[in-house]
């Protein structure tokens, strides 16, 4: 799909379609893909959860909700941008599962220029905060965007550092949310002078399962991510995991091993991640091997043959049933190309069962482009 500006209309589509039932990131870029605007998918996906097995109407998001979405979203002073719009990072578009769109507050302009993220512990130590402080305010003037998550400890330390020269904050929560309540002014300072991203509506508290879904957001926007103090059970870890699946560089400052707070970062370096003493690390390392992003499984700017041709063999589709499908699922992820291999079936068929499936409520998709059994 190639990215273009949306009409008022367009946009008001869009949004209706993401806030359905079972519409996620993945399957909204295939239904785009296949039916060619928002409009013609949401006449069509009543259908084709019933072609899944939904066996009652599928949750379909009005008009008005979504009219007064917007209207929240505007009164905060923020805005929905699509892929390929002012205010949506560049290089988020080609990552699994990119935001249809994003809800921006502030500055646009700082999502056009290159990203570095740096997250790390709620509960950091004093000389991982000041570590932090002199990395970001170093990759600041080094002429990139700091992007971090809003949270306690490091990312606080980044942002406050980051703020002078551009600092992007990928909240879980909607924009009109401040979370957590102490970064109140940070926020709003953010607000005026940075940019605030979001893919929630407005008013959505954070909730434990939106953390990771900001957390790729996070990875997808920056060239690189550098992880400061992270324990071996933590979101940070979360976040370079998607960055190195993103394609991503990884980076991780040394702790002490007496530190449980370090355990994860320490790890990281072991399993590969970069080490890291100072920004210029960061810096020499983009400058030698500049990120070559090529589109994933599931983003906007991924264009496979089969999917192209999918209106083609609808009446072919309607011949078979999901379940042709479904009996090969378990609760274990399983690539695609797997399912395309054990049915038999041709790949442009199988991503459509799949589709439908998704919106039956009956598939679960994981990273990677892996599928599993709801």
């Amino acid at each position: 799909m190639t990215p273009r500006r949306l009409t008022d209309a367009e946009r008001l589509d869009w949004l209706r379609l993401l806030r359905c039932e079972n519409v996620g990131p993945v399957t909204f870029a295939r239904l785009l893909s296949r039916f060619g605007s928002a409009a013609a998918a949401l006449a069509a996906i009543p259908h084709l959860s019933k072609k899944g097995g939904l066996g009652r109407p599928l949750g379909l998001a009005s008009q008005a909700a979504a009219e007064d979405e917007m209207a929240q979203t505007a009164a905060l002073g923020a805005c929905y941008v699509a892929a390929g719009e002012d205010g949506y990072p560049a290089p988020l578009r080609h990552i699994h599962g990119a935001p249809p769109l994003l809800c921006v507050k502030g500055r646009k302009d700082l999502a056009a220029r290159p990203a570095v993220a740096v997250v790390g512990a709620r509960n950091a130590s004093a000389a991982g905060l000041k570590f932090t402080r002199g990395l970001a305010a170093e990759l600041a003037d080094a002429g990139y965007v700091v992007a971090s998550g809003l949270a306690r400890g490091i990312d606080t330390a980044a942002h406050q550092a980051a703020l002078a020269h551009g600092t992007v904050a990928v909240v879980a929560g909607g924009i009109g949310h401040v979370y957590p309540p102490e970064n109140a002014d940070l926020f709003a300072a953010i607000a005026e002078h940075g940019l605030l991203l979001s893919e929630m509506p407005p008013g959505a508290a954070p909730m434990a399962e939106h953390f990771p879904r900001r957390n790729r957001i996070i990875s997808g926007m920056a060239l690189a991510t550098v992880v400061v103090e992270a324990a071996l059970r933590s979101g940070s870890l979360i976040t370079a995991r998607l960055a190195a699946e993103q394609g991503r560089e990884v980076f991780a400052a040394p702790g002490s091993p007496l530190d449980p707070r370090c355990e994860g970062s320490n790890r990281l370096i072991r399993e590969g991640a970069q080490l890291l003493t100072a920004a210029r690390d960061v810096v020499e390392a983009l400058a030698a091997a500049p990120p070559r992003f090529e589109p994933a499984q599931g983003s906007f700017l991924e264009q496979d043959e089969y999917e192209r041709s999918l209106d083609v063999v609808a009446k072919e589709d309607d011949r078979l049933d999901a379940d042709d499908v479904a009996r090969l699922l378990s609760p274990t992820p399983v690539e695609v190309d797997d399912l395309i291999r054990e049915s038999g079936l041709p790949p442009r068929v199988v991503v459509g069962l799949l589709l439908e499936l998704e919106l039956a409520g009956r598939l679960i998709r994981h990273s990677g482009g892996r599928v599993a059994s709801a």
